[in-house]
């Protein structure tokens, strides 16, 4: 049987001046799943993935971690947060204690861990981000990237089974994007769901599986990246690029070429136009 990681049934949310955020948002994350959540500022990406492990309560609906309700209790709350964690889009929000180090040890030592356990997941998770040997830095005196890698390890030492991370790449430069993306996908290698929020196309074009489009707090459209980069329709409602590759295809299909419009990597772009050119 099919492993659901973690779902929304019927979600909403309304703030307290009447604001509806989200509006009956169903999602299915199947374990080991990567997924984009792709929208305009202002969607509800941030809201929703509050949700995920219970730092807001919806107004309707529920969230289900393997299948069990996210209960509003302390302890359950705990549990919760040990399977699923948040990164957020500004480290800043993230990083708080006077060195690397501390900032990484935060979670672990929350979760009640014995001080050796707790060595151990400092050094594993900082080498998984390759920052080790920045234990005694101040988060502050970082880059970008590297803050963002230090905010990464924070979460990877809580060991969660799902990770939820906003806007991973927004602000690095491209460098900075393909470490960020190298780590996460090795994370999914080891079996951790990973699910972002991104405007960037041409990352979750490298990087998702599955893509979910949220316009306005409802989810729009869901599908692999062929089905949704393709239609070029809901890109233009919910504000989003085509990739490169596809407006290219579009092109030289308006040209009067037969391509398929649905091919997205540079290869398979090449390819077509070889073929439809005979070549």
């Amino acid at each position: 049987m099919e492993h659901i990681h973690l779902e929304t049934k019927d979600l909403s949310y309304t703030y307290h001046d009447g604001t509806q955020a989200l509006k009956n948002v169903n999602i299915k994350i199947r374990k080991g799943e990567k997924i984009a959540i792709m929208g305009p500022n202002g969607a509800g990406k941030s809201t929703l993935f509050s949700h995920f492990n219970g730092l807001t309560e919806p107004t309707s609906g529920h969230v289900e971690i393997d299948g069990e309700k996210i209960v509003f209790e302390r302890e359950e709350l705990l549990k919760v947060r040990q399977k699923v964690g948040i990164v957020f889009q500004d480290p800043n929000d993230q990083l708080f204690a006077p060195t690397v180090k501390e900032d990484v040890a935060f979670g672990p030592m929350n979760l009640g861990l014995e001080y050796d356990e707790v060595e151990k997941r400092i050094e594993e998770s900082l080498k998984m981000v390759g920052m080790e040997g920045f234990e005694e830095k101040t988060p502050h005196h970082l880059s970008g990237g590297q803050q963002k890698r230090v905010a990464i390890a924070g979460i990877i030492a809580m060991r969660p089974e799902i990770m939820i991370l906003d806007e991973p790449t927004a602000g690095l430069d491209p460098e900075g994007v393909d470490k960020v993306l190298d780590i996460l996908n090795n994370l999914n290698k080891e079996g951790i769901s990973i699910v972002i929020s991104s405007h960037d196309i041409e990352m979750v074009n490298h990087f998702a599986d599955k893509i979910f489009v949220l316009y306005n707090g409802s989810i729009i459209a869901e599908g692999d990246k062929h089905q949704i980069f393709s239609d070029k329709e809901l890109l233009r409602k919910a504000h989003l690029k085509a990739p490169v590759t596809t407006e290219i295809l579009y092109k030289l299909k308006e040209n009067g070429l037969d391509v398929d419009t649905e091919k997205i990597s540079v290869e398979e772009t090449v390819k077509e136009i070889l073929k439809a050119k005979n070549i």
